[in-house]
């Protein structure tokens, strides 16, 4: 793959994750992060030609966000919150 030049600057892709990546960087399960995208507190930025989901690096706050409203607020609650963002 060759990298992508624009004006004589470097074009570095933004790096993608898959959820077990999101597993070992956070204290959620495989589950609980499958979960969190199917009621839509974090989305996927792409998907694998296979199938799997591909999260970028704005997830990671998205994340840090939950596990901060989680002390006081239900996931519904939460899902309100962050759907106002």
């Amino acid at each position: 793959m060759q990298p992508e030049v624009k004006n004589d600057i470097l074009q570095i892709p933004a790096k993608l994750y898959r959820i077990g990546e999101l597993v070992s960087y956070t204290p959620f399960s495989r589950q609980t992060i499958h979960n969190y995208t199917i009621m839509g507190l974090i989305r996927e930025a792409k998907w694998t030609d296979g199938g799997h989901r591909l999260y970028d690096e704005s997830v990671f706050e998205r994340l840090s966000k939950i596990m901060q409203l989680k002390k006081t607020k239900t996931l519904s609650e939460i899902r309100r919150i962050l759907g106002k963002e």
